[in-house]
Parts: C-alpha cells; structure tokens; sequence
C-alpha cells in the first residue's frame, strides 16, 4: 500500500469518516455518479475516498480552470477539460474516451455544479448510455459521515425510470451544505 493511501486513510479516520472499501471490477470502466455534490470539500473528500478503496477516476471540469500550475495539479489528479461551447459533444466525446479504454472511471456530479439545482444534468446518463457502461452510485454522506460506491445500473433508455432508481438511492443523503441538495 502506497504512502499516499496510508496518508488518506489515516486522515478520512481522523476526520470521522467510514469507507466502503467494496470495488466491483465492472466499476473500473464505468460512469461514476457522484452525490451529494454542494463544496468544493466534497471533492477533495471524495478523492482521498477514491484514492483509499484503489479507484482511479477521471473527472469533468471547466476548461477555464486549467491555467498554470493549476492545470497540470488537475490533469495530474485525472481532470478532463470541458468546453462549454462544445457542451452538446460532451457525450459522445467522453464517451468515445471510455469506449478506447481497457479501464476508465468517470466521475461526474450529475448536480453539475455545487449551488442548489432544480434539475440534474443528464450528461453523466447519456454518456454511460453511449460508451455501453454502467452508471455506479457513489456517495459522500455528510450526515453519516460515510463514502463508498453504491449499487450499478445501465441505463434503459428511459431517463425518467432510471433517474427515480438514481434518486432512491440518494434519498435522505446530505452533502457538505444540506440546502444546497436537491433531488
């Protein structure tokens, strides 16, 4: 076990925080859906929560976010610039990158940003559905203080069906700033 690990093992113990340390291989080429998404800390959480169960993920972010140095911390760390001129595309070209991968986990927060939402975004559903992957659950609960990876589904074709399944299972977490969670 790396240094690294080790390191944020120890601090996500310290901090309070339980890992759900189950891996399904299927979910090494997959979308990650990740919720509650309401701070920033819910991402740097949610990282150290990836890098302790061995999971290495790819992220979506601004393009505008990758000006030196901290461009080459995020591409370090697995983000892929996204343009938002070129936002109809997203699912197809993410898609395509998962497709040519032996492995590639893509997280995305279906929130699509950290304020509060009415609706999600349904890239991270459309993607999946493209690239033929599932869509796991994965979480970081404030409330219980607990991260992990949840059940898989593949998408149907049916956005509205599927979306409730995706909801049941978020239902009554809490993110970091519980008003911003919207379901």
């Amino acid at each position: 076990m790396s240094l690294k690990v080790r390191f944020f093992k120890f601090l996500l113990k310290k901090t309070g925080f339980t890992i759900d340390y189950n891996v399904p291989e299927e979910a090494r080429k997959s979308v990650m859906a990740f919720a509650p998404h309401t701070s920033l800390w819910d991402f740097v959480v949610g990282k150290m929560v990836f890098v302790a169960m061995g999971v290495q993920i790819k992220f979506l972010i601004k393009k505008e976010y990758f000006f030196p140095p901290l461009g080459y911390f995020l591409r370090k760390w697995g983000g892929i610039p996204v343009d938002s001129k070129r936002i109809r595309s997203l699912p197809i070209d993410v898609g395509n990158l998962i497709k040519s991968s032996e492995k590639m986990t893509v997280l995305i927060a279906p929130e699509g940003t950290r304020k509060l939402v009415k609706t999600w975004k349904r890239g991270f559903y459309f993607i999946a559905e493209y690239a033929n992957v599932p869509i796991f659950l994965s979480y970081l609960d404030w409330k219980t203080k607990r991260g992990g990876i949840g059940p898989s589904i593949y998408p149907s074709g049916d956005y509205e069906k599927d979306l409730e399944k995706i909801y049941t299972f978020y239902r009554g977490m809490q993110g970091k700033h519980p008003e911003k969670f919207n379901l």
